[in-house]
């Protein structure tokens, strides 16, 4: 496995800019990177998009290599890894698996998103399940530090222990593995905007009410603590005392309010649409883009400044005690 990841050659197969922005991430890493997608024309644009911010806009190196774009992988070579990303669905992500398995290397690692899928359903359909472990970045992955790695009981730990040190040393993350069938980072989002759905389903606050409570609370400390080492921060009692009896009031609901389902029903899929819980004007979609890519840079420099773990690295058996 080390062997292979030394060749530095990765696939990565998706049509979204999440995709784009691994190739990138890869790209950075002195990988060279073929980009497999049935959209060629959007997926140059959004890669070179990248590309231009990280060596014009922002003056990082994005490596010696070109992102080569394909519709199939043929006899593109020796692959190390396989990144894919496609949407939340087990047939999907089967039926990708079951595609490209058999034109991989013997040893070259599959890495898949995988939400709220269990991976033991995505491994089903490989005919080398041990291979397959759940990644799950966020965007833009050329400058977050996110990587949440999913591994079970079948998957080879060679693989998954290389996976870690190759993220750690050469992709810039901070990750960590999760040794089960789902990750948390989805759950934890989850929770808290189906808490944020009851508030705003039952009058208590308004979609902007719920914006500026979470960006100017938890968005200030999140980067630099996470949670536990807030309340250690500002002392465990008080919050032990309050979740007595806030715990009982928060949402259990299993369902999606009816005014998410109306936005969805609608069309209203979020900025690309120019429409979601916010109305987007001409050019005000493209302005938003510009300033959240700003933002990940700055907020990267940040999170460098106050490092989470001071005085040990986490492991690669995902105790990241310290």
């Amino acid at each position: 496995m080390e062997d292979l990841l030394h060749e530095r050659k990765a696939l990565v197969a998706g049509n979204n800019k999440l995709a784009y922005s691994i190739a990138i991430c890869l790209l950075r890493a002195n990988y060279e990177v073929v980009f497999l997608t049935n959209d060629s024309a959007s997926a140059y644009v959004g890669i070179q998009q990248y590309i231009d911010d990280c060596e014009t806009v922002k003056g990082k190196e994005c490596g010696r290599h070109a992102v080569r774009i394909v519709k199939d992988i043929g006899l593109e070579g020796q692959f190390s890894i396989a990144l894919l990303i496609n949407e939340e669905s087990a047939p999907h992500k089967t039926e990708l698996i079951e595609r490209l398995e058999y034109l991989l290397p013997d040893k070259c690692a599959i890495g898949i998103n995988a939400e709220s899928i269990p991976l033991r359903d995505i491994q089903a359909a490989a005919v080398r399940p041990e291979r397959v472990i759940g990644l799950n970045w966020v965007f833009p992955a050329y400058t977050t530090f996110f990587l949440e790695i999913i591994a079970n009981q079948v998957n080879n730990e060679e693989i998954v222990n290389a996976l870690y040190s190759e993220a750690k040393q050469r992709w810039n993350k901070d990750p960590y593995i999760i040794r089960g069938e789902r990750g948390i980072r989805a759950s934890l989002f989850s929770a808290m905007i189906r808490e944020a759905f009851n508030l705003v389903d039952n009058g208590y606050a308004t979609i902007r009410d719920i914006d500026r409570a979470c960006r100017n609370d938890a968005g200030s400390y999140l980067p630099f603590s996470g949670n536990f080492r807030y309340m250690d921060l500002m002392g465990t009692r008080s919050y032990a005392e309050v979740m007595k009896d806030l715990n009982r009031e928060l949402s259990k609901e299993q369902m999606t309010p009816g005014f998410f389902n109306k936005i969805i029903g609608s069309g209203a899929l979020g900025m690309e649409e120019r429409s979601g819980f916010y109305q987007y004007e001409e050019g005000e979609v493209e302005r938003w883009n510009e300033l959240f890519d700003r933002f990940s840079y700055r907020i990267r420099d940040i999170i460098c400044k106050y490092p989470f773990n001071y005085n040990k690295e986490p492991s690669a058996d995902g105790n990241n005690n310290e």
